[in-house]
């Protein structure tokens, strides 16, 4: 049988979110993006149900409690849960889609030991690169808040890169490529592309 789930994770600027954007458009037949529960508020451009299911802390924890998450992390610093909404799940991987997901060390755990996904790590080819992508993704954050960010980028990509199967180079100006070479491990891991 085909594998269906697969990780496509990076630290916050990577382009991971881009990157599985551009595989769905490329595979819109065979391939979906698993979309996160999460509690923090959407920005302007997001959507419920196609971005995130933005939801209250309270119902996030009663869903995480009676199963309808199955996995979640708190990040502290902005007071937010992230988590795997079981029914989107359960829909892509009932219509034989290949889910992509895009979450963090916890959730790639998770989706490596209960359905075997192949699991890649997307990086810039700095760290200068996420601080300035985060800047023009929301030219409203905080300098603190992009220190923040980017010191939880840096010990991402030091403590939790080796985890993954692989890593793909997200630079500026090479998406494509970055791409090409997603889809080839893709096809390399048994996902069944077309």
């Amino acid at each position: 049988m085909p594998k269906q789930v697969v990780v496509i994770a990076g630290p916050t600027g990577s382009g991971e979110t881009t990157i599985t954007n551009e595989i769905v458009k490329r595979f819109p037949g065979t391939a979906s993006r698993l979309v996160t529960a999460t509690t923090r508020k959407p920005r302007a451009d997001e959507r419920n149900g196609k971005d995130y299911y933005f939801i209250t802390q309270d119902e996030f924890l009663r869903y995480k409690q009676n199963g309808a998450i199955l996995e979640s992390t708190y990040i502290p610093n902005r007071n937010t849960y992230y988590g795997t909404y079981a029914s989107d799940l359960k829909e892509k991987i009932d219509s034989q889609k290949i889910v992509i997901v895009n979450p963090d060390i916890v959730g790639a755990k998770y989706y490596k030991a209960n359905f075997s996904a192949a699991t890649i790590f997307i990086v810039p080819e700095n760290i200068e690169t996420i601080e300035r992508r985060l800047r023009q993704r929301n030219p409203e954050l905080a300098d603190a808040d992009i220190a923040k960010r980017r010191e939880n980028a840096e010990a991402e990509m030091k403590d939790e890169k080796s985890f993954y199967d692989y890593t793909v180079v997200n630079a500026d100006g090479k998406l494509n490529e970055a791409v090409e070479q997603v889809v080839a491990i893709l096809r390399k891991e048994g996902y069944d592309l077309k």
